[in-house]
């Protein structure tokens, strides 16, 4: 008799540089793709709303039918959060009058709520979890709303405090790298810390987009918007035909084998 251990494979990628990289890179074209439908194709915030969301709920549906991590489909379902999360945290802010204070406290009051209630039904909030549609339900929950946040976030320090596209995208990659040296030399739970690095990256890459295809006078660049996306979306390509990716792992149970 042979004792064999098993090993669960996650429906969502391990979290390495590379997943990071394609992250921002995911971010940064839901700001440039959402700003497309809504401003420069004109359809408004609510309109391109109703386009993303409805994509992204499609997505997610086939993620929770996969039956194993397909990058993919898993990337492409990140993108669609992310351009929704864009365009509802615009709709949000701009068209009800919410703010970006007031929507960005909403928003982290939603996703803490979601985090919360993961936990207290599964006993974890480990992305090295996410093997069924349960769990799913809680981390793509947990997606939308971090992603929003980060736009909400995003806007609020590039506008509201006044720092600029370039200051706010300073100010959130500093604190990124913050929580890379926590990552490595504290006890800081590695969970808190990834969850705190995923909303991050949402609203450095709200900035960067913002900073690349705004106007001049409004401190950015002028990038075509659609040339900007498609660039980006080619990168992002390029990174998962090039760069390796592969389910993230957690412990199983044992089985006995002869």
């Amino acid at each position: 008799m042979t004792r064999v251990s098993q090993e669960h494979l996650s429906k969502v990628p391990e979290v390495t540089l590379v997943f990071w990289i394609i992250k921002i890179a995911a971010t940064t074209l839901g700001e440039t793709g959402g700003d497309t439908v809504t401003m420069t194709m004109n359809l408004g915030y609510l309109t391109g709303t109703a386009i993303f969301l409805s994509a992204f709920l499609v997505l997610v549906a086939f993620q929770v039918a996969a039956k194993q991590f397909r990058p993919w489909l898993y990337w492409a379902t990140i993108i669609a959060s992310t351009t929704a999360g864009t365009t509802m945290a615009d709709f949000a802010d701009r068209s009800l009058g919410i703010g970006y204070a007031g929507g960005s406290s909403i928003l982290l009051l939603c996703l803490v709520s979601v985090l919360c209630l993961w936990y207290w039904s599964l006993g974890s909030i480990s992305v090295d979890t996410v093997d069924g549609p349960k769990v799913e339900g809680f981390y793509w929950a947990a997606i939308t709303f971090s992603q929003t946040l980060g736009t909400a976030l995003g806007d609020w320090m590039a506008d509201s405090r006044g720092l600029g596209y370039e200051g706010g995208a300073i100010v959130f990659a500093a604190a990124l790298i913050i929580v890379g040296v926590a990552y490595f030399w504290t006890r800081v739970s590695h969970v808190l810390l990834f969850w705190t690095a995923f909303i991050l990256t949402r609203p450095l890459g709200a900035t960067v987009g913002d900073f690349l295809d705004k106007p001049i006078h409004d401190g950015g660049l002028a990038l075509s918007r659609p040339i900007a996306s498609a660039v980006i979306g080619v990168f992002i390509i390029g990174c998962l035909l090039v760069l390796p990716q592969r389910a993230g792992r957690h412990p199983g149970g044992s089985a006995t084998a002869s």
